[in-house]
């Protein structure tokens, strides 16, 4: 295929979903480029999604979970997060596209006449924006194979448009190039245990009625598919049987590139694509699935925040807490608390102490704030390791301003603009914005850690890079106040012009960063901050960083 003048070899994977969203798709994404990394090939990703926001950043974690931040500041899909873990590679913004983002672009390069006085409709004019926007970021990544999971559910209105341009790239490549699979539920009747294929046929017939045919099937089911309802999915299906694959439930979820490619999947892909066929080498990753199935030290953390009835508003910290108790043999559980019920009877704050550790979690808003800060009290007053994470960092500095210092009243200027303590402050760059899409601070910063603390010791560098999703930071007026009077200021920005980590010399853990480090973390290579607070949870020793960034 020649893009841009430039003649680019690279194999495109197109991965849709039937019968109901969050049926698997970005797993099996992240699987399928397991098993072509296994085999010596590179891979890269995009996620599309095709909701009207320009991107995820403006959008409440009820409704579409958590917010996934690249190294560059892009504001994407939880998935991500699954590529990046799995694959262990840093995307970028290039690498999620919307619904908004490709109409922005089509109606920008209209007002500038770049379409010649033609009238301009979703073919060809925003199926070749999309089309462009797949290429684009398929040449930027160098990738052997680039893979392209399209969101929602095949027959969904507005995923329409960008499943036409995918039909049209199926044309426009050669015959080996384009790979189609097809995620799609087979739920098990409770009544009589049987495996009904029938959502699934019908998922497959509306992805043919609208010009695609899938050159695989993985059926999303409990447990592995019968032979009888694999044929008759292959059947209905149009595809071979040996194109059929089960993604059962499995009791972690790295062991899910193993079981496809045990099923053959790996194989038929290479075969499907065109490429050499290779031996796996699945040992480096069967060596990190191993350490997860060891991990045997119970570990419950509670998990205090605003957004606790969808755990997929928190997809990256779960996984970085499993992350850090996979190193050191704990197999962590997570208890979701909303913490508005502290605020409702601030005695049952005394549950925390059923836990071996408490996070503070990340999130914006008043609403539950005051039950986060009573938590934190808890945490510092009784000894209980404490990890607080963006918004739970700067609660911690609040609640240390109000119960140590004795700064009566303070707060973030986030919950009451008029506080008498403003400890917590908009960052100057923050104020008289005209816009909140894309304004944060965001993105990867470089860190100075100060020697001696206990951040330089998990970490084991002088300057670490995290990324961030921010607005507001520790007022640099109460920098000396909160110091005097024992809080330690770990780590800053390169500027030094705002505080990153801050920590408690007098407590066995106690730890909050401006930062999110939970997106750079990775299987058989976890976060430091949370290793540390894990670890600390398990009443192990702190570990000694060996820190790659």
């Amino acid at each position: 295929m020649v893009f841009n003048g430039v003649h680019c070899v690279v194999k495109y994977v197109f991965i849709t979903g039937g019968v109901l969203s969050s049926v698997g798709k970005g797993i099996t994404s992240s699987s399928i480029g397991k098993m072509l990394q296994a085999r010596g090939y590179s891979v890269s990703a995009m996620k599309i999604d095709p909701y009207v926001n320009v991107d995820a950043g403006t959008m409440n974690p009820f409704m579409h979970g958590e917010v996934f931040v690249t190294e560059d500041g892009g504001e994407t899909d939880l998935d991500l997060g699954h590529y990046e873990r799995f694959l262990d590679i840093n995307l970028s913004r290039l690498s999620n596209i919307t619904t908004g983002k490709v109409y922005a672009s089509v109606i920008e390069k209209e007002r500038k006449g770049e379409y010649l006085g033609q009238c301009v409709q979703i073919i060809p004019h925003v199926t070749d924006e999309i089309k462009r926007s797949i290429r684009s970021a398929a040449s930027a990544s160098g990738a052997d194979v680039f893979l392209v999971e399209i969101g929602g559910t095949i027959g969904d209105i507005e995923g329409l448009p960008f499943l036409e341009a995918v039909r049209q790239m199926r044309l426009e490549e050669e015959a080996n190039d384009t790979l189609f699979v097809h995620v799609a539920l087979v739920p098990i009747l409770d009544s009589t245990k049987e495996q009904k294929s029938k959502p699934c046929q019908h998922s497959v017939q509306e992805m043919r009625r609208i010009g695609l045919q899938p050159d695989m099937i993985v059926a999303r089911c409990r447990v592995p598919l019968d032979k009888d309802v694999k044929k008759k999915i292959a059947l209905f299906g149009s595809v071979p049987v040996e194109a059929v694959y089960t993604s059962f439930d499995a009791e972690c979820i790295y062991q899910v590139p193993l079981n496809l490619d045990q099923q053959g999947m790996g194989e038929y892909i290479l075969k499907r694509l065109g490429l050499d066929a290779r031996r796996p080498d699945w040992s480096p990753w069967s060596s990190i699935v191993e350490e997860f199935m060891r991990a045997s030290k119970p570990v419950r953390i509670a998990m205090c925040g605003k957004y606790t009835k969808l755990s997929d508003s928190y997809v990256s910290i779960i996984e970085a807490l499993k992350h850090a108790g996979a190193k050191v043999g704990a197999r962590v559980s997570t208890a979701w608390i909303e913490t508005t019920k502290y605020e409702e009877d601030p005695a049952r704050v005394e549950e925390l102490g059923e836990y071996d550790g408490v996070m503070i979690l990340p999130g914006f808003g008043p609403r539950g704030t005051e039950g986060k800060i009573r938590a934190v009290n808890y945490a510092r007053v009784n000894k209980k390791p404490l990890l607080g994470i963006c918004y739970g960092f700067q609660l911690a500095i609040v609640e240390y301003a109000r119960n140590v210092i004795g700064l009566e009243g303070a707060n973030t200027t986030e919950v009451d603009p008029g506080s008498r303590h403003p400890v917590i402050d908009l960052l100057p760059e923050q104020k008289n914005l005209g816009s909140l899409g894309g304004t944060m601070r965001l993105g990867a910063y470089r860190i100075l850690v100060e020697p001696g603390t206990m951040v330089h010791r998990l970490y084991g560098s002088d300057v670490v890079v995290e990324r961030h999703r921010h607005r507001y930071e520790v007022n640099p007026r109460y920098w000396d106040l909160l110091r005097e009077n024992g809080l330690v200021l770990s780590g800053w920005s390169e500027d030094r012009a705002r505080v990153e980590f801050a920590e408690l010399p007098s407590h066995p853990f106690f730890l909050g960063t401006q930062s999110h480090p939970e997106f750079r973390s990775r299987p058989g290579r976890p976060s430091m901050p949370y290793l540390g607070f894990v670890s600390a949870a398990a009443g192990m020793d702190l570990p000694k960083g060996a820190h790659k960034n």
